[in-house]
């Protein structure tokens, strides 16, 4: 009787202790994030640094990505004094280096007032911010924005410089926020912030996110939210998803000189739901 009480406290107290040390091991996992990146290997470089590294990255892939095709949904909800109502389309886009870009609308449905006169609005907009000297205003450099560390940022899916922007002049395509650069790709992962000025009358306050991702070696943006709220009274809520990119060129030859970049921070009057 006592041999046998005995192996059972010994086979109890083995358990608890391999309990225990699973327990360890969750609570080590958890709080590393579930991250294999070695954070030591992220040096604390100075803002200057990260620009001037971000400037050249995008201009090497700038001038290596030649083309590109891929589908967009706008989704537009809007509340307010008119009422509630809500419109999307969805297109195919196609880009060819260096400043052409092409739409076909393959679907639409919902309100035809807010189809004409935003949506429809917005990839006009976006074909007009592809001309040099619009493109140049939205680089994201030091002749436009005066920049900051704020921090360096570990998580699960990746390490960031953030960045803050304070832009320079009274530009319209400028934004005031904060960037998130990707550490080893040296490529803006993520934008949240406000135009530096109003783009329309009708607006009073426009707050916007931007996110990219790595598409083969490029990246591109997968999404874009924006809440703008109306002088007149209401709100508007758009949602840009992107998806489906094919790379239909690429100059394997890039020598990365090009001062072009398919990064810059997107013209505000592109991604602002304005419903006037």
């Amino acid at each position: 009787m006592f041999v046998r009480a005995e192996k059972d406290r010994k086979m109890i107290s083995r358990h608890c202790h391999f309990v225990s040390t699973a327990a360890l091991a969750l609570v080590w996992l958890t709080a590393s994030g579930f991250t294999e990146t070695d954070s030591a290997s992220i040096p604390p470089i100075s803002a200057q640094a990260v620009v001037q590294k971000l400037m050249a990255a995008n201009a090497a892939r700038a001038d290596a990505l030649r083309g590109y095709r891929g589908r967009r949904t706008y989704h537009l909800d809007y509340r307010g004094i008119w009422g509630t109502h809500s419109a999307e389309i969805t297109v195919e886009a196609s880009y060819s280096a260096p400043d052409k870009k092409e739409f076909k609308i393959v679907s639409e449905s919902g309100s035809r007032l807010l189809i004409n006169r935003v949506l429809l609005k917005l990839l006009s907009s976006e074909q007009e911010a592809q001309l040099q000297q619009n493109r140049k205003e939205l680089e994201i450099n030091p002749e436009n924005y005066q920049f900051s560390l704020d921090q360096i940022q570990h998580t699960s899916t990746g390490d960031y410089y953030i960045l803050n922007l304070v832009p320079k002049g009274k530009s319209r395509y400028l934004y005031r926020g904060k960037i998130w650069v990707d550490a080893h790709d040296f490529a803006v992962a993520r934008m949240s912030g406000e135009p530096q000025k109003n783009p329309s009358l009708w607006v009073s306050h426009t707050m916007i996110e931007y996110r990219w991702a790595k598409q083969d070696s490029f990246w591109l943006p997968i999404l874009n939210q924006s809440e703008t709220d109306v002088r007149m009274g209401g709100k508007a809520f758009l949602t840009i998803d992107y998806s489906n990119y094919q790379i239909t060129g690429v100059n394997r030859l890039a020598s990365g000189q090009s001062h072009d970049s398919h990064q810059n921070l997107p013209d505000p009057s592109v991604v602002t739901a304005d419903p006037h």
